[in-house]
């Protein structure tokens, strides 16, 4: 398993970002300015991207993992990675998400806690209705893990 930097070409991997976040016109607000890391494994299984929001915070404003390679370890083991790679230049990793049956109890798994609420993010900031593990989201849901 090999983690790399992908500093150029980031589009390449937009259909898995767009796993991440449903929104094309939304990863492009922090593509750009974000560190996008992937994860290999015969073949590329996971990416994410990080953004310095100031004040010692990281931000997760994306991660994906191919459907097929879900429930892996694969996901775990990009929090993993991001932790170990900027400990001691960031005091905590935050990470927004919607208020899923899925997503929440897998960031709460790998450290993270339930941080604060923007009420409809989701509604406000996307051209369409986001619908995950039955549920449509609304509030965005922001979770901290110390590093």
């Amino acid at each position: 398993m090999n983690i790399f930097e992908v500093k150029t070409e980031k589009k390449r991997y937009l259909p898995l970002l767009l796993l991440g976040d449903e929104q094309e016109d939304m990863i492009d607000r922090y593509l750009d300015r974000g560190a996008m890391y992937a994860l290999d494994e015969a073949g590329v299984k996971a990416v994410c991207v990080v953004v310095d929001k100031g004040g010692g915070t990281l931000e997760l404003k994306n991660l994906a993992v191919s459907p097929s390679c879900q429930r892996r370890g694969y996901g775990r083991r990009m929090v993993e990675f991001l932790a170990e790679t900027y400990r001691g230049r960031y005091a905590r990793l935050l990470a927004g998400t919607g208020d899923s049956p899925l997503t929440i109890p897998f960031y709460e798994a790998c450290g993270f806690v339930r941080s604060y609420v923007v009420p409809n993010f989701f509604t406000n900031h996307y051209d369409h209705p986001i619908y995950e593990g039955g549920r449509r989201l609304t509030d965005m849901i922001y979770l901290t893990k110390a590093l």
